[in-house]
């Protein structure tokens, strides 16, 4: 969430952030709620105050009249604390409700505009073939690499079966994705696949309503995660770092589940929007000053991923009205994919958020400097190495060959053991 202070100290930035977003929020009346709350904490602290002094003023001798004048007192004291604090938790409950629904501010050069308004900052070739590409589920079909048939009778609609290569390439890509990340200084976690609903908020997912990706666990207090970033970010909740271990790198493994309420249509067909995928996820930690230059990293560990895969892709900047509540700013790389639309066209593959200290004020994530006194909220980085289930969708299509065999990039021949997907 944003910093309360920021409502009046940012208010015209704050307006300007939802306006580009298309969120609307009264900033006026969540200030005077936010007022509401900080007279209570100041009633609360000066009747303890006064409650204290009263309690020391019991140890002088009295008659009999004067400590029962004293204990009266003292119980209107305990009554009076008892009422302003179940005011001050009503208020405070209020506050932290309408808080929630207020996003984060934009970076300055975030595009304005909605989903079809981003920027493309580098776009590679389309892969070019001599022969008429066919789609993912054609080539799945053929060599028999996935099985959705069974899935939805087993589990429903948009859950499979990854079969003989398919499940190959499901192990190779986490491993591979693993050794780059090993390279490049991250900690390699796997994490848990539920989280409390407490810690979903925290990050700034909502486990419920009507227009949630979460699926919770009914009769728990639990829900299934769809990114480890939930579970990365909570893994510190509560803790204050020293400066000296900050950045902090974690590659995290998990299955990744989501409800993809409303997600229909072509583009939407096969392995491209499922509820269950397998991710590995990178997640850093930083000081406030470093965030951006983190960001830049992500996304460069992100490309250099995809080139090693040889799939062509391009980077955009998520226009503002896409972005998500805790992003300050998001990058997608979308691959070239040849089976979707009419003719091929991109597709979200990976993205990397930088989401400032949003996540960290509510997970109360800290940090110390050196020689410092004052704890600093840590700023929160995500950004996705490989997504499973649409990186094998851009692998068979844009390495699939004339004699409908599908070639093996030499990045992944180690972890295959083969170099090629076709006749066994």
């Amino acid at each position: 969430m944003i910093d309360p202070h920021s409502l009046a100290d940012r208010r015209d930035d704050i307006l300007d952030s939802c306006r580009k977003r298309g969120v609307t929020v009264d900033i006026d009346a969540l200030a005077a709620l936010h007022g509401e709350v900080t007279a209570l904490v100041t009633e609360q602290n000066e009747t303890n105050r006064q409650r204290n002094e009263h309690q020391k003023a019991g140890k002088r001798k009295m008659s009999d009249a004067e400590r029962e004048a004293h204990v009266t007192k003292g119980r209107a004291f305990k009554e009076d604390l008892a009422a302003i604090e179940e005011r001050l938790r009503a208020a405070q409950t209020r506050f932290d409700e309408a808080l929630a629904s207020v996003p984060n501010l934009t970076h300055p050069d975030v595009p304005e505009g909605g989903e079809e308004n981003f920027a493309v900052l580098a776009e590679g070739k389309p892969t070019s073939f001599d022969f008429e590409p066919v789609d993912h589920l054609a080539i799945c079909d053929k060599w028999d690499l996935v099985d959705f048939e069974s899935a939805a009778r087993v589990a429903g609609q948009k859950f499979y079966y990854l079969k003989n290569e398919a499940a190959l390439l499901e192990v190779a890509l986490q491993r591979f994705a693993l050794d780059v990340l090993l390279e490049e200084q991250f900690t390699p976690v796997v994490t848990p696949d539920l989280a409390r609903p407490d810690v979903v908020r925290g990050l700034g997912f909502n486990p419920k309503g009507e227009e949630t990706q979460i699926y919770s666990i009914e009769g728990h207090e639990l829900c299934l995660v769809g990114t480890a970033e939930i579970t990365l970010g909570g893994l510190y909740a509560d803790h204050i770092f020293d400066e000296g271990d900050l950045p902090l790198r974690l590659a995290g493994i998990s299955h990744c589940f989501r409800t993809e309420a409303g997600a229909h249509g072509r583009e939407s067909r096969g392995l491209y929007r499922v509820h269950q995928f397998t991710k590995t996820e990178m997640f850093v930690f930083c000081r406030p000053e470093d965030s951006e230059a983190q960001h830049a990293e992500l996304r460069r560990i992100e490309e250099k991923i995809f080139d090693a895969l040889e799939v062509p892709y391009r980077v955009i900047d998520v226009a503002a009205g896409d972005l998500g509540s805790p992003a300050y700013r998001k990058f997608d790389l979308e691959a070239w994919m040849p089976g979707r639309g009419e003719g091929g066209d991109w597709g979200e593959i990976t993205s990397t958020s930088n989401c400032t200290d949003y996540q960290a004020r509510r997970l109360k994530i800290r940090f110390r400097r050196e020689g410092g006194k004052k704890n600093e909220l840590v700023h929160t980085l995500n950004g996705t190495a490989i997504s499973n289930a649409r990186a094998i969708l851009a692998l068979l299509e844009n390495h699939q060959q004339a004699d409908g065999s599908v070639h093996i990039p030499q990045a992944l021949q180690p972890y295959m053991g083969r170099d090629r997907i076709g006749p066994r």
